[in-house]
């Protein structure tokens, strides 16, 4: 190559790279200015500006959880002066060691790089007074600002456990969730944490300049650099709030769960946890943190959907409805009870006395142990199947379409799946084919290692009450932005033929209503007019005192509402349980209680199990 033609080439060479290079130029300065803004990000103040958070409302419009404006008070360590920290402590009512404190933390280098010339959160949630005292003389506080933003409020006291709290993220959330920032507030339990999404709203800012020494000036852009914060969505809950505070207060001063259902649809009307935390202290759930974490009674421990119990002689009704489908009962069937059911040489199922033989209408109403014995041992030792591991997993499939040993699929969190053993925990226990009916007898009557929560025996009842399917229960109604999951509207049938269920009614039926003498065991929660459909529920209780069950639906057509209660230690069903549903039934069917049960409403209200219940 001569000489003229490298100089040629080495000049054009020289001539695109230029051209590269002023087109560069141009395309960064005239039209893509985000260079610009990234130089400028450094001398330019971000103040976050904070969504209002979603309301959340009851069935009937009342509203649970709304917003109320807090200030926080800001610090911006890179335009910080000397200032009088005593004045600062006495404006905000704080020790001046805790000012103190948090500046050294502020103005270490380790902070400051990590921060840069952003504001960070001195001192949140102040209250309106303390704000404007300092907002007065805050020129005095070179570095300081304040900000504003809601607060959850709580007009209505309707379940602490149930619309949850919301707190500050830490550096464990926000790294689970990079959507987040330091400062940023979520939801942790109930409602709030379920909802989060829809609840939270989209966080803005407002942009301005900064000086040489960091001081905050014009807005930058004039303002149309700013982002508007987006309001968090509404949710209208499944709650009626004026029987959620009735059910707490039949529950004050007791330990268990009170849970009802509508049948139709599957909504919640009622989710009762007790102990639990008053919406008082949900708004400032920091302050009593400590208190709540020591109760020996964990009030946040949401026993309805958390709990796993024995379902107890509820339980029958599942095992009347698996014999009357595997054709080993009849209505019509008698069985003896001599104070239990006998077998082997030695061993007792103990029973409560009545009159023998009875019925299997008979055996609901009264609660007899002995008869669904007869009946448990017929499915098991079923020759159909050839072996007692067979029909106990034929068993078992059927005891889980109606929902148990499962998680249902509500939108509460933390929901329980509960606890139904497999042959094979059997076979480990006693060995392959050592073990039959009578090994495992005590589950003809809920006990054994059945463990179920409250939720569970709310949804048996309104599979009951809709003569053989549920709705999956669900505490989020449908509103106009908030669609409902398709799941929530899907029917589940059990395996039991929908035809057998009018067949164990009627001894629900009785055992409320068949009047005192007649051997019923829920007579206590009879209401003219109501007809309480009910099954009486004693569970063993290793621990102490046997837990009251019970579960009704009303009325006996096109039932309205499904219940279940649960009081620990509470002794018979009929003792505690059944007038706590039963009152809960006639408060929300008829509006109010009427005079011939006062005297039950004041023992219930007034009553005091607390001391029965073993802490730990």
């Amino acid at each position: 190559m001569t000489e003229p033609t490298r100089h040629i080439r080495l000049l054009v060479a020289l001539g695109v790279a230029a051209l590269i290079l002023l087109g560069r130029i141009f395309y960064i300065q005239l039209v893509d200015d985000s260079y610009k803004t990234d130089a400028l990000n450094n001398s330019m103040a971000h103040i976050p500006v904070y969504p209002l958070r979603g309301i959340i409302y009851d069935r009937n419009g009342q509203i649970l959880v709304g917003n109320k404006i807090c200030y926080d008070l800001l610090c911006t360590p890179s335009a910080l002066e000397p200032f009088d920290t005593l004045l600062l402590s006495r404006v905000l009512g704080v020790e001046k060691q805790v000012i103190q404190e948090k500046l050294a933390e502020y103005t270490s280098r380790q902070f400051r790089r990590k921060i840069g010339y952003r504001s960070v959160v001195m001192f949140p949630k102040l209250p309106e007074e303390t704000y404007m005292r300092f907002e007065e003389i805050s020129y005095r506080f070179p570095g300081f600002s304040g900000q504003a933003r809601s607060l959850r409020q709580y007009p209505f006291n309707a379940g602490g456990n149930l619309l949850g709290y919301i707190s500050e993220v830490d550096a464990q959330y926000i790294k689970a969730h990079p959507e987040y920032k330091s400062g940023d507030y979520a939801g942790k339990t109930g409602l709030e944490f379920s909802c989060e999404r829809l609840l939270r709203g989209e966080k803005g800012e407002k942009i301005f300049y900064r000086d040489s020494r960091g001081r905050i000036g014009a807005p930058y852009r004039g303002g149309e650099a700013d982002k508007p914060a987006v309001s968090g969505m509404d949710i209208t809950t499944t709650i009626d709030a004026r029987l959620q505070h009735y059910g707490q207060a039949l529950m004050q001063n007791k330990v268990g769960s009170l849970v009802a259902i509508e049948p139709s649809t599957g909504e919640i009307l009622t989710l009762v946890s007790s102990p639990g935390i008053d919406v008082d202290v949900l708004a400032d759930i920091g302050a009593h943190y400590k208190e709540i974490a020591a109760n020996p009674y964990k009030p946040m421990f949401n026993r309805a959907v958390q709990a796993s119990y024995p379902p107890g002689s509820v339980f029958k009704l599942v095992n009347a409805l698996i014999g009357l489908q595997e054709g080993v009962l009849r209505p019509s069937m008698k069985y003896p009870c001599h104070a239990g059911y006998h077998f082997g040489k030695n061993s007792r199922l103990g029973c409560h006395n009545h009159r023998s033989p009875i019925d299997m209408e008979e055996a609901i109403m009264m609660s007899c142990n002995a008869y669904f014995c007869y009946v448990f041992k017929d499915l098991i030792d079923n020759p159909d199947y050839g072996t007692a591991e067979k029909a106990f997993n034929r068993w078992r499939d059927y005891v889980e379409s109606f929902g148990f040993g499962q998680k249902l699929g509500s939108d509460f969190p933390s929901e329980l799946g509960g606890f139904i053993p497999k042959s094979s925990y059997y076979d480990k226990y006693y060995g392959k084919n050592a073990w039959k009916a009578h090994t495992i007898i005590s589950l003809s009557i809920g006990q054994g290692e059945l463990g179920c929560t409250p939720l569970h025996l709310a949804n048996l009842c309104a599979t009951i009450a809709n003569r053989g399917y549920y709705y999956i229960p669900h505490l989020v109604k449908e509103s106009e932005k908030v669609p409902l999951d398709e799941k929530y509207r899907q029917r589940h049938y059990t395996k039991v033929d929908t035809t057998h269920f009018a067949q164990i009614i009627p001894g629900m039926y009785r055992a409320v209503n068949a009047g005192w003498g007649s051997g019923a065991t829920a007579s206590i929660a009879a209401v003219e007019g109501l007809e309480i459909c009910g099954k009486t529920g004693t569970a063993q209780n290793p621990h102490g005192d046997d837990h009251s069950v019970f579960i009704c639906f009303a009325p006996r057509d096109n039932p309205k509402i499904a219940v279940a209660a649960y009081l620990e230690n509470g002794g018979f069903g009929a003792a505690w349980a059944a007038p706590v549903a039963s009152l809960l039934v006639e408060q929300y069917l008829s509006g109010g209680i009427s005079q011939e049960r006062k005297p039950l409403e004041k023992r219930v209200l007034e009553g005091n199990l607390m001391d029965k219940v073993k802490r730990k």
